[in-house]
């Protein structure tokens, strides 16, 4: 009898270790925003169905959850993709590819100034008094 059990065991063993392997950044207030920008799913527009996480870019593929890299998807989508490259997937489920990709940059840039890091007291440039000439 094999110890490594069943496929599903294993597959969720490997899962587990890529995604410890990458850092998540991707908040809980990040994700209802993106949720709210989208209004339903990314790729096929539902909204009448639960949204998942999904990766543009898949983290098999070098991927992470973060704000540029997360759209919010219904579980039918997100399944199909699985960890196919989001352009080609588009193509072959025949979806719009180009209203999705416009989409993606108008509302990551939206979100990018809404999650903006505050700048560090130590980052202002010098006052006046603080210059020396020498």
């Amino acid at each position: 009898m094999a110890t490594g059990g069943s496929r599903k065991v294993r597959a969720a063993r490997k899962r587990k270790r890529r995604m410890e392997r990458v850092e998540h950044d991707l908040t809980d207030a990040q994700w209802v925003a993106l949720q709210a920008a989208w209004g339903g799913c990314a790729y096929c527009g539902a909204e009448d169905r639960p949204l998942q996480r999904d990766c543009v870019l898949a983290i098999s593929r070098g991927g992470r959850y973060s704000l540029n890299n997360v759209v919010p998807v219904c579980g039918s989508c997100n399944a199909s993709k699985s960890n196919d490259e989001v352009t080609r997937w588009l193509r072959r489920k025949r979806l719009d590819e180009r209203s999705f990709l416009a989409r993606h940059v108008a509302i990551k840039a939206a979100l990018a100034l809404q999650f903006a890091p505050e700048p560090a007291a130590d980052d202002s440039p010098p006052s006046a008094d603080e210059t020396f000439i020498s």
